[in-house]
């Protein structure tokens, strides 16, 4: 494994713009979209209307189809991050098509199907930006919701739990063909999340890659790893999560609970992906790696970890490190992957009154491995905008 891989330039390809069908009622310029969201940490999500900015030069309309729900909007919509700006309406997984298009887009066209992950904007200027690493972004990339948009007048982001969305073309992405785009979704932040480190390792064939935990990031990162030709082991704490592990498509499963079988796992695996998000010890992991092996952090604990003994780092170079979602050249890399191999999510699509309960059972672990809104479920907008 060769770590570093550079990133791929984006690849979409140039089409002519055409005109758009029939809109909603404009305000200003503006237009009305459905949405659901929340108005308070305690309210739960409840329908709500966004204005929507017009389509500027460099921007693209896209009628929204469907969008993931990942536990991140479960934080944020209940106010467990920090300090909001109510109404927010969640969603960094969107895919829609394409239903306008600014004077200046040459890449996009009406029709097309696209999709819009967690960044919707970067300063565009930094080290970071200019490598493709927009989530990296040096002066802060802009959120797809929750986000001060400093390029459009200081308006906070919406996310896709609604009817429509306008972003920049420089941060939308190409959906193929061949994806399901339902099933498509999750793989804006959940598919990327975990195959940006599987590809800064550049594993491949021959590679031993483990998985630790099986929820949204796990089972993604399971079917990606299998898809570059790794054997893959997961490592789960629950007896009951043997068989499914194996149904998609791991070589081998380790209760690492069990002393002995982590201990026959000693010196195994080249690379760990832990997406874990609860407070738990990796020095057990780090035991089962190889000379030059790494675990990557892609869960983030809302306490603190135990710590890390550093002589299971020295003894054999072992590298700790974490990643966050992936740049729009590495996404956009990652989807064509996805269609390739025929790799996507499993999920269950829910309707917007269902959008609580899902919240209830993401919380719960009660979901295999992601929900998606349908969008056609939304209620009508409003003929005024909450937001």
């Amino acid at each position: 494994m060769t770590p570093g891989r550079p990133v791929p330039p984006p690849l979409a390809k140039p089409v002519t713009p055409e005109p758009a069908g029939p809109e909603s009622t404009a305000v200003d310029g503006r237009r009305l979209a459905a949405a659901c969201g929340a108005t308070a940490p305690d309210s739960g999500l409840v329908p709500l209307t966004l204005a929507r900015r017009a389509p500027g030069p460099d921007d693209v309309e896209i009628a929204i189809e469907f969008c993931g729900l990942c536990h991140s909007d479960v934080h944020a919509t209940r106010g467990e991050w920090g300090g909001r700006i109510w109404p927010l309406v969640p969603g960094h997984e969107i895919v829609g098509t394409v239903s306008q298009v600014g004077s200046a887009v040459t890449d996009f066209a009406a029709g097309d199907r696209v999709g819009v992950g967690c960044i919707v904007d970067s300063c565009r200027e930094c080290e970071s930006c200019l490598d493709g690493l927009e989530q990296y972004c040096e002066n802060g990339m802009t959120g797809t919701y929750g986000a001060v948009d400093r390029r459009n007048g200081g308006a906070v982001t919406q996310g896709g739990y609604s009817s429509s969305v306008v972003v920049d073309r420089r941060y939308v992405l190409r959906v193929p063909a061949a994806l399901d785009p339902a099933a498509a979704a999750p793989l804006l932040c959940a598919g990327v999340t975990t195959f940006s480190p599987l590809r800064h390792f550049d594993v491949e064939e021959g590679d031993v890659v483990g998985v630790v935990g099986l929820g949204g990031l796990g089972h993604m990162a399971v079917k990606l790893a299998k898809a570059m030709g790794a054997k893959v082991v997961v490592f789960t704490t629950s007896e009951a999560k043997v068989a499914a592990a194996l149904e998609l498509g791991a070589d081998e499963v380790v209760l690492s609970r069990d002393e002995a079988a982590m201990a026959a796992a000693n010196r195994s695996i080249d690379l760990i992906i832990d997406t874990v998000a609860a407070p738990h010890d990796l020095n057990p992991f780090f035991r089962t790696l190889r000379v030059d092996g790494a675990l990557f952090q892609l869960g983030l604990p809302s306490e603190a970890m135990p710590p890390v003994n550093p002589g299971a780092l020295i003894r054999r170079r072992i590298a700790y490190a974490g990643s966050l979602i992936g740049g729009i050249a590495e996404t956009q890399e990652m989807l064509d992957f996805c269609a390739e191999h025929g790799v996507a999510a499993d999920i269950e699509v829910v309707r917007a009154d269902q959008l609580n309960e899902a919240y209830d059972r993401m919380v719960a672990g009660d979901v295999k491995y992601r929900f998606v809104l349908d969008t056609s479920t939304l209620q009508a907008p409003a003929k005024e905008a909450d937001a």
